[in-house]
């Protein structure tokens, strides 16, 4: 089934400005079917899963149809679980940010009366809930069916399997009989067709076939991680197995971004790619990922269709994908070729509901993982140069430096303490002067520098680089105008300024972040509309020039440059 943007789907301007800012770039297969004779009024009745991305083909016409001025119940979408119920809410919630005055409300047993009869009478016009419940209110009086417009029922297999048929069929024998119904159901058994015949109206029939397949040569684990903890989780993956080439999955285009940012921060060789970036930017991404200039790249479903690259090490879905046919496209880019691939997906929350629909759907051969502790990354990082040393003395593929070790030796040091200080240089320890030196070139961040507590809590946010001594009463980030360049001092120039809401707390902190440098390196800040003129130390200018490149500022992708010194 073919896939369009939303855009040619005949939604409403506010619809569409939601669907962009949630990020998303076009409609999956069952969306792209149901939406536009879901808008018709027609009955639709569609075949489709958890995780092939039914939710908003359904919640979308909702939100279009309903009328936000009228305080009274237009939408009953019914769910088998309160899980399911809690989930679509969610979701019909974002969708609906911007049509102002419409209220949706979930309601499911186990939860408040109080708080249900509160929602229903302030006028919530789209009300989610499990069959007894929402039976239950309708006999008490306090959801009045007689505004109806369209009732849904979402996995109307698996409410027929629940023993739900009797409630469900009271709930539409209640409903005016000039309403919609869409159907929603994996399967088609006696049962649902029977309800469809009794109760629908010259439904259209749209039916996904799941062509989304397993990939036999990629090994696949999935991560149960709180959202604010991904990109703690991300890091710790990436260092225990050494991986170096791979791509990372988001579903938004401003998640792109985000994350882009953090990883370059954090000293990692990474690039992104969306449908906002210019097709010859693009190509050079895409030129520079084949020739492996940089380790990982950052993309969306839609800018990475197409890639054809056969020696990824790994796939991360970041973000998990909007249907299971997204999913297995994204994992078969790895463990091509006949080698053996990996794929780590990371789930929030109720997503873990949409992952299980997505196993049942495609047949995925996907198991539980664990997060890393950051002692089970430092072993593995050790284990890994051990490795590394015992492979390239095995190999005899070094110079021998004979006379630099007679030297070291003849100063009385100990062999064993010249070889414990090369290892701490070559894993990045830095050197003890000059003070703040940058690690070696590639070198990532150890791991003591990650937070400590465990991947489940939030994580918490790196600490802020102590700045240089500065004028009593000035803020810690409060740099002086220059008046005329510092002796030892060197100026980078950023084409980023106050226009695009830099500050110099941000131009410090990304330069301490990205060079992994004191902040007290960095001397006065001219911040002017469209761009920014920096001092730093002469002998770490052209390592800042080189690290800050594309890193990006408040939406900026820095191109910074070093100014030529005066006269």
């Amino acid at each position: 089934m073919e896939k369009l943007p939303f855009d040619q789907l005949g939604l409403s301007p506010e619809i569409l400005k939601a669907v962009a800012k949630l990020g998303f770039e076009e409609a999956s297969p069952i969306q792209t079917a149901v939406i536009p004779v879901a808008l018709t009024g027609r009955d639709v009745v569609g075949q489709s899963s958890t995780g092939s991305g039914k939710t908003a083909a359904f919640a979308i016409p909702v939100i279009q149809r309903v009328d936000s001025q009228e305080k009274a119940v237009q939408a009953l979408i019914l769910c088998p679980t309160r899980e399911l119920a809690v989930q679509v809410a969610e979701e019909t919630g974002k969708l609906a940010f911007f049509r102002r005055g419409l209220r949706e409300v979930p309601i499911y047993g186990g939860q408040s009366y109080e708080r249900q009869f509160r929602a229903l009478a302030a006028g919530a016009q789209i009300v989610i809930g499990t069959p007894g419940r929402v039976l239950d209110h309708l006999e008490r009086g306090t959801l009045r069916p007689d505004s109806l417009r369209i009732v849904v029922l979402d996995e109307a297999d698996r409410m027929l399997d629940m023993g739900f048929r009797e409630d469900i069929e009271r709930v539409l024998a209640a409903t005016p009989a000039n309403r919609q119904l869409l159907f929603f159901s994996a399967t088609m058994p006696r049962a649902i067709q029977e309800l469809i015949g009794r109760f629908s109206k010259d439904p259209a029939w749209i039916k996904i076939d799941a062509v989304a397949r397993n990939a036999p040569q990629v090994e696949q684990t999935y991560f149960e991680v709180d959202r604010r903890s991904k990109l703690e989780a991300l890091t710790r993956l990436i260092d225990l197995h050494d991986f170096r080439y791979g791509i990372i999955f988001c579903g938004t285009k401003v998640m792109v971004d985000d994350l882009d940012e953090h990883l370059h921060a954090r000293g990692y060789g990474v690039d992104r790619l969306h449908g906002d970036i210019p097709q010859a930017g693009r190509d050079r991404v895409m030129r520079n990922f084949r020739e492996r200039k940089f380790d990982f790249l950052i993309a969306t479903d839609v800018a990475a269709r197409g890639l054809d690259v056969d020696d990824l090490e790994v796939v991360f879905n970041f973000d998990l994908p909007n249907d299971a046919e997204d999913y297995t496209h994204r994992v078969g880019r790895t463990g091509r070729a006949g080698r053996q691939g990996r794929a780590f997906t990371f789930v929030s929350g109720q997503e873990i509901y949409k992952l299980q629909g997505m196993v049942r759907w495609a047949k995925l051969d996907i198991r539980r993982g664990r997060i890393p502790s950051l002692d089970e990354v430092e072993e593995a990082r050790g284990n890994a140069f051990f490795e590394r040393i015992r492979a390239t003395l095995e190999a005899r593929q070094f110079k021998p430096r004979d006379r630099m070790i007679d030297r070291l030796l003849d100063q009385g040091y100990a062999s064993t303490d010249i070889c414990s200080a090369l290892i701490h240089l070559l894993q990045g320890g830095g050197e003890p002067a000059p003070q703040g030196a940058a690690p070696a070139k590639g070198a990532r961040p150890p791991a003591a520098a990650a937070p400590s507590e465990p991947v489940s809590k939030p994580t918490p946010p790196l600490p802020k680089p102590a700045a240089a001594p500065v004028p009593k009463g000035k803020s810690a980030f409060e740099r002086p105008a220059r008046t005329g360049r510092e002796a030892g001092m060197a100026t980078v120039r950023l084409n980023a300024g106050s226009r695009h809401g830099v500050t110099a707390a941000d131009i410090v902190g990304k330069i301490a972040g990205v060079t992994r440098l004191p902040a007290s390196i960095v001397g006065a800040i001219d911040l002017l509309e469209e761009h920014a003129l920096v001092d730093v130390e002469s002998h770490h200018a052209e390592l800042i020039v080189k690290k800050l490149a594309r890193v990006r500022v408040k939406g900026v992708s820095l191109e910074p440059k070093a100014e030529p010194p005066a006269g």
